[in-house]
């Protein structure tokens, strides 16, 4: 069994490292999701992988166990907002990475507005700025349950609180406004030149 206090891998990597097609579909995902490595992308995959063979498993069997066990596995999916209420077992099957990325605590910040991108919402997370049921989680990669999802806010410690700081108000303006203030910049910078 080994030592507990020995860390051992969450996730499993590719068969085979040197794909072409998986590790450009990777680098689309790292870039699409602001991940650190792909790592981030192979738990994911792991905890797919889990849920997935957990279906397969319990879909054999008939016993009463085996029904609970399927029941709880549909709940969970249900609970992360991976598949919808009137879902069944079968729709777990044909989830993808991209369903339980957008579960993670980096990306529900960056869709809720909370940051301008993704790797934005990264530093926040970690600089422990963001926090969900009033607990400061600084995890990226924590999987936001449908109720938590409402209960995510600057924490109370953060400065980011402030409506007038600096980086509330940057994520604030739209788009053009950001455009004609980086425009203003360069043309403030020209001049000092």
């Amino acid at each position: 069994m080994g030592d507990p206090r020995k860390p051992r891998k969450k996730y499993s990597t590719p068969s085979h490292p040197w794909e072409k097609d998986r590790i450009d579909e990777e680098k689309k995902i790292m870039k699409e999701y602001g991940l650190k490595n792909k790592k981030e992308i192979w738990k994911m995959n792991s905890i797919l992988k889990s849920l997935k063979d957990m279906v397969k498993k319990t879909s054999t069997l008939r016993t009463k166990q085996m029904q609970t066990e399927r029941s709880h596995v549909i709940n969970k999916a249900k609970r992360f907002k991976m598949i919808n209420r009137e879902a069944g077992a079968d729709n777990i099957l044909s989830l993808e990475v991209k369903d339980i990325l957008e579960r993670r605590l980096q990306t529900v910040v960056f869709r809720k507005g909370m940051a301008n991108s993704m790797i934005q919402a990264r530093k926040f997370i970690t600089h422990g700025h963001i926090s969900v049921d009033n607990k400061v989680i600084k995890i990226p990669s924590h999987l936001v349950s449908d109720e938590e999802e409402e209960k995510i806010a600057y924490s109370t410690t953060s400065p980011l609180r402030d409506e007038n700081h600096v980086m509330r108000q940057e994520i604030a303006k739209p788009k053009k406004e950001k455009k004609k203030i980086k425009k203003e910049k360069k043309a403030r910078w020209e001049r000092r030149r």
